[in-house]
């Protein structure tokens, strides 16, 4: 049975920011030229470089190359240079260079078919939509995408699924675009990783929207790079960044976030919400659980009222997944996590990508691992969430 990526990716068309310039003038994006830079997604009051939309879809780059793919056994291909001629004439061809299924979900499963797939879940591509200071345009960008990833899915014949996005920024406008998708046929919705500052997830606002989530069956799914916009009083301290400790350690963004809904009583409300933490990975979770309930252990201590809601393992177990690429400690820890709470993604076309080689990554992989977890984890798991029959 072919395998169904999780968590996959689209390149945000023209349409996604049609009529927003007019709107909301320079802090609004667009798809411009700009110096070196073709079709790149540019906000002018952020100054004139953009986010290439090539660069996007980087992966796809792969089998236009002369360079042979570089991998380790069980691992994506090797991160392409930046600076290589190749890539670099792929990045100022911008869409025009782009696979067609890129560009158009009617031709998307060219893609999936040289990947050995059958279907794709699809988060964003321009993250940034999540981050934008001014609600009322955040919100009108994200029922512009939403319109427009339908049209890109639908086309594809049932082989793609969107995974709208909901504004929580204003959770009545959020509620009011989560009953639209809904009845538009979408089987999940995307939110950002991290709350809006000064409002978690357990503040009373947002309970309109969970309960609809949970009403409908409708996966709530929180992807790394999606955070909200944090204004200057809320970010730490200027200090020295390093750029391998920050990858290294993504997952330290999401995990507060869990904990809003995990220990500070949404899943306790709402018991059948589900949650999905997409593109973390997953092989510290099992670990970070146990200190999780060791924390909530030394805050009962405080606590005047003694503490009801479920184990945080368990409400996990019950109400939440993580999508993995190619990660063997979450195989090697799967059941301490939950076999039936991890689901695979190919995270095309982003440089992260086990695209085009996805089926050997995943023999590699799985090797060893139980041929049922294997079905579990690539096809089951993500079948069952989003009612695929």
């Amino acid at each position: 049975m072919k395998p169904i990526s999780a968590d996959s990716h689209v390149v945000e068309g023209r349409d996604v920011f049609t009529g927003l310039a007019e709107r909301f003038g320079d802090k609004a994006p667009r798809i411009m030229d700009v110096g070196d830079q073709v079709d790149a997604i540019v906000v002018p009051e952020r100054g004139m470089r953009g986010v290439s939309v090539a660069r996007m879809g980087m992966a796809s780059s792969r089998l236009a190359r002369n360079e042979p793919l570089g991998r380790k056994p069980g691992h994506k291909p090797d991160v392409a240079h930046m600076k290589d001629p190749e890539l670099v004439a792929l990045f100022n061809s911008g869409y025009a260079g782009m696979r067609k299924g890129l560009v158009d979900g009617a031709h998307r499963y060219e893609d999936q078919d040289v990947d050995g797939l059958a279907a794709e879940f699809l988060y964003p591509g321009f993250f940034a939509m999540f981050s934008f200071p001014d609600t009322e345009l955040l919100v009108a960008l994200q029922k512009n995408y939403n319109d427009w990833l339908h049209d890109y899915a639908t086309a594809s014949g049932g082989r793609l699924y969107g995974l709208a996005a909901i504004p929580v920024q204003d959770p009545a406008a959020a509620a009011e675009e989560l009953d639209r998708v809904i009845k538009l046929g979408f089987r999940g919705g995307c939110i950002p990783c991290t709350s809006p500052a000064g409002r978690p997830y357990f503040d009373e606002d947002y309970e309109p929207i969970w309960s609809l989530a949970e009403e409908a069956g409708f996966p709530l799914s929180m992807h790394v790079g999606c955070g909200s916009y944090v204004p200057p009083e809320y970010r730490p301290t200027k200090a020295r960044r390093d750029a391998i400790a920050d990858y290294a350690a993504t997952q330290h963004t999401v995990q507060g976030t869990i904990v809003e809904f995990l220990c500070r009583g949404v899943c306790e409300r709402h018991p059948n919400l589900k949650i999905v933490v997409a593109e973390f990975n997953a092989g510290w979770i099992a670990h970070w659980l146990d200190r999780v309930e060791q924390g909530l252990a030394r805050e009962r201590r405080n606590m005047d009222e003694p503490y009801t809601g479920a184990p945080p393992h368990e409400i996990w177990r019950r109400q939440f997944y993580a999508t993995i690429e190619d990660d063997r400690p979450a195989l090697a820890t799967r059941h301490l996590i939950g076999v039936e709470n991890l689901m695979w993604g190919s995270d095309y076309p982003h440089t992260d990508s086990t695209w085009p080689c996805s089926i050997d990554v995943l023999d590699e992989l799985f090797d060893g691992v139980a041929p049922e977890d294997r079905d579990r984890i690539t096809r089951t798991n993500v079948q069952e969430l989003y009612g695929l029959h």
